[in-house]
């Protein structure tokens, strides 16, 4: 039976390769007691030093509900402290707390020793093309695209006679 679909499965094989990915840090985080979504938000933290929920949704790939949930269990424990911006008390800044950035800094050369392995098992410059073509794709993945257009609708049945 042919295929329906001529193109390979872009969303599957995206999946497969995080999955893969991740399984290379997993056990650095459950080490630490650390949930995926949680490192995601403490890195994005460390990258940015203070960002507005909605940001971190964004950057980080959350659901907004979701992120409400894990940035209340994360500040409870004291990775994340949340504060209004005081010129606008609608307004909600995130940041690392001291003992987030501490568990980053015990959890870092665990991660960078990580990477470094698998830059040497994959090689420097398939590790770097991999890089780039990530931001190469993210950027042109940005840019508009029209949608497909939906298959017409089929014509009304002839009324019985």
């Amino acid at each position: 039976m042919p295929h329906q679909i001529h193109y390979p499965n872009l969303p599957q094989r995206l999946l497969k390769a995080r999955d893969t990915l991740m399984a290379q840090f997993r056990p650095i985080l459950h080490q630490f007691g650390v949930t995926e979504q949680q490192y995601r938000i403490l890195r994005v933290l460390d990258e940015h030093a203070e960002l507005e929920p909605r940001e971190i949704v964004e950057l980080c790939q959350m659901l907004a509900p979701s992120l409400s949930g894990v940035l209340a269990r994360m500040e409870e424990v004291g990775m994340v402290a949340r504060q209004r911006v005081e010129l606008d008390q609608r307004r909600v800044m995130v940041r690392l707390a001291p003992a987030g950035a501490a568990l980053l800094a015990r959890m870092g050369p665990l991660i960078d020793q990580q990477y470094a392995r698998m830059e040497q098992a994959w090689g420097g410059d398939a590790f770097a093309r991999l890089l780039a073509a990530l931001d190469e794709f993210n950027r042109a993945a940005g840019l508009p695209l029209a949608a497909a257009a939906p298959p017409p609708a089929p014509a009304p049945a002839a009324p019985p006679v």
